[in-house]
């Protein structure tokens, strides 16, 4: 074995056994954003808005793809304020915002 090896591979072991760790930061931190910006509307049946979890009500706006979808979060749309109460969050905590709410993935 070289010897410059080891330490590489074992950084990259090391790296990858925190990618779990990693995506659950993340999550940890959408579920936080998703508390404070998005709940109050998605999370209320009474507004309208498309419900958290509800895969129904959510398939047709996926359907539209994800810039559609990003052009109304930013923008805002019908009874939807513009930035979805969210005015420091980027484009990529919208997209993983809406995957969250609507339980599907926008690859």
């Amino acid at each position: 074995m070289h010897a410059g090896k080891f330490p590489q591979r074992l950084l990259l072991s090391g790296l990858l056994a925190c990618l779990p760790l990693l995506a659950q930061a993340g999550e940890a931190e959408i579920q936080g954003v998703y508390e404070r910006s998005c709940k109050a509307c998605h999370g209320t049946p009474a507004t309208g808005a498309p419900q958290t979890g509800d895969a129904q009500a959510w398939a047709p706006r996926v359907a539209q793809g994800a810039d559609i979808l990003l052009d109304h979060t930013i923008d805002g749309y019908k009874a939807m304020p513009p930035m979805g109460m969210c005015m420091d969050c980027t484009e990529d905590q919208f997209l993983a915002l809406i995957e969250y709410m609507s339980g599907t993935s926008l690859d």
